[in-house]
């Protein structure tokens, strides 16, 4: 993990069309200010402490861009109807937590992940939990049932990643 960065995720909403918008600044004062940006007329919502990261190849030295990654959100299992917290469920009592790789919003709108950089997520979180008793599994947002409407966790530093989900509670 390199190139890390705290700031904050911050949700806007479209009084025009009640889209909400998702996307981190590399600050912590949140944009109060309403704005306009094409068609939308976007009002803050929300913000939550987060951080950014870049992923870097220990092999290589290659540098995996993240900056299509909103936040990483650790599922809570807070509705039984979405597919990941059916997920979360199918691993019965084990030691595994779900983090939802948050893209920008809206979806339509924004670039995503690129299907290199949700693997090397993914490769990254598999080769840390290999030393540590907890499994973390990684899905796209697009699993999520009802982003609106989640309750996951947003993950805002890097030692929450791998803390035990006793040590989360």
């Amino acid at each position: 993990m390199v190139n890390v960065a705290d700031g904050l995720v911050v949700m806007k909403k479209c009084f025009h069309c009640n889209k909400v918008s998702v996307c981190f600044v590399f600050h912590h004062d949140p944009p109060l200010e309403p704005c306009r940006e094409q068609n939308h007329f976007w009002n803050y919502a929300e913000s939550d402490e987060s951080f950014h990261f870049d992923l870097r190849c220990t092999k290589c030295g290659t540098i995996v861009s993240l900056d299509e990654l909103v936040c990483l959100m650790r599922c809570t299992g807070c509705d039984d109807k979405c597919r990941v917290c059916a997920f979360l469920q199918s691993f019965g009592p084990q030691d595994v937590q779900v983090y939802i790789a948050m893209g920008r919003r809206p979806v339509e709108e924004g670039r995503q992940l690129s299907q290199e950089q949700f693997w090397a997520l993914e490769a990254y979180f598999n080769q840390q939990t290999d030393s540590t008793k907890s499994k973390i599994k990684i899905v796209r947002h697009e699993m999520v049932k009802d982003l609106d409407k989640c309750y996951a966790e947003v993950i805002s530093d890097a030692d929450m990643l791998f803390a035990t989900s006793d040590e989360v509670n």
